[in-house]
């Protein structure tokens, strides 16, 4: 399903190939106790694939239709075995498909489009710098662009639209030419890649396992591809003696704020929401 769009943003990937993913320097010093987050076990996936496990966080703040579509499909199994069929290098990797051809989906209505969300006071965003007009930060473990807060005022709800934006690890919801047609299939970024910015679902990010995300075999579609996703599981669902514990660096918290100012001050002008790295343990 992304094969379409794929073919209409093919001369943009020239741009982005030479967007090497950024250096990490060394961070601070490790979160403290009261700087780390726990995300709730239903929104944390396990993915188990024959290159090593991927953990991702799923966020239902940015986009409930698909949250509770990739939830309910976990937990009938349909993603256990499902090959990664279409992979670019520095830009992304496609699976879900239960028919594993890009052309598949389920009997289950297509998803409406959820590009975009309104953001309330109340809304757990950080914003980590403020281009004109706009904000940047983290909605939990997802990196977001916003309008600037200022337009509350002005708005009949008193929200402003945000939408994730695609760095490393970002997971988004497939789809063909119709902006209405989403329905199993998801890519996990291996590279930023904003043009995909409200053209498709952003609705959760790789916690851990992005190195396992970039070993994947690439081909457009794969050559008879053996990559594979073995097993994927709520996190809720993993019987408790054999589940990890996750958890991940608060937004809201000291080490993030220390860690923000460490890496714009390195990237100076440069300086992207993708260049910050959040602080992840899984045990």
């Amino acid at each position: 399903m992304l094969r379409p769009s794929i073919a209409v943003l093919a001369g943009l990937l020239a741009v982005t190939a030479a967007q090497a993913a950024p250096k990490a320097a060394p961070r601070v010093p490790a979160p403290k106790a009261a700087d780390w987050r726990v995300p709730p076990a239903e929104n944390v996936v396990v993915i188990d694939t024959n290159k090593g496990r991927i953990v991702l966080e799923l966020v239902p703040e940015a986009a409930p239709g698909h949250v509770a579509r990739f939830q309910e499909l976990t937990r009938e199994g349909v993603y256990d075995g499902r090959t990664f069929f279409r992979v670019i290098d520095r830009f992304m990797a496609q699976t879900g498909d239960p028919d594993d051809t890009g052309e598949g989906g389920t009997k289950k209505p297509n998803l409406k489009s959820e590009f975009t969300f309104r953001r309330a006071a109340t809304t757990p965003f950080a914003a980590v710098a403020a281009p004109a007009g706009t904000e940047v930060g983290f909605l939990k473990s997802l990196p977001v662009v916003s309008q600037a807060w200022s337009f509350s005022e002005v708005s009949s709800d008193k929200k402003v639209s945000a939408w994730g934006t695609y760095c490393p690890g970002v997971v988004g919801e497939a789809r063909d030419e119709d902006v209405n047609s989403a329905n199993s299939q998801f890519f996990l970024m291996r590279q930023p890649y904003p043009s995909l910015d409200k053209r498709y679902t952003a609705f959760g990010r790789v916690l851990s396992g992005l190195d396992v995300v970039r070993a994947i075999k690439t081909g457009e579609p794969v050559e008879k591809p053996q990559d594979k996703m073995v097993k994927v599981r709520l996190l809720s669902d993993i019987p408790q003696g054999e589940r990890p514990t996750v958890r991940v660096a608060d937004t809201g918290g000291a080490w993030f704020k220390t860690e923000v100012a460490r890496v714009r001050q390195l990237k100076g002008a440069d300086f992207s929401v993708c260049d910050v790295d959040l602080a992840v343990e899984v045990r």
